[in-house]
């Protein structure tokens, strides 16, 4: 593998990262569009993609949050590239672009299937409520990054 990690400032860069959620969770998991692109995937929304050879194999996203603190989401793997450390660092990426920006916490909202991903890079489960979402129900952790 040849990955390289890119802070995806340009609409080609940012296509990548659509390109993995495309395949790497809608797709497989069966949802729609208007469902995967939401209203958080905006100008302002900062995107991590990691290629291998050029090719996107895994991505994240986040955006600000109110409180010095930033949603980190969307991270996606394509599946013959699962079990290699990419989603790792893919959220490390955005955890210190989100520290160079002054940002002081990390917020996700995991999958139920994944608490224990998020768990090992540090994030703990802030009020331990499930999220019912249209999709999968989620878990809200967070992180201190300062």
């Amino acid at each position: 593998m040849n990955i390289q990690v890119i802070r995806a400032a340009e609409t080609w860069q940012q296509a990548g990262a659509y390109y993995v959620r495309i395949q790497g969770m809608a797709k497989q998991h069966g949802i729609t569009l208007r469902r995967e692109f939401d209203e958080y995937d905006t100008p302002d929304t900062k995107y991590i993609v990691l290629t291998d050879d050029d090719f996107p194999v895994a991505t994240c996203r986040f955006y600000m949050l109110d409180g010095g603190s930033a949603m980190i989401g969307r991270v996606v793997v394509l599946p013959e590239y699962r079990g290699k450390g990419l989603g790792t660092k893919a959220v490390t990426e955005a955890e210190n672009w989100l520290r160079e920006l002054g940002i002081e916490k990390a917020v996700v909202e995991s999958r139920d299937v994944a608490v224990g991903f998020y768990e090992k890079l540090g994030y703990t489960v802030t009020d331990g409520c499930v999220i019912h979402g249209d999709t999968f129900d989620c878990i809200k952790m967070e992180k201190p990054l300062v």
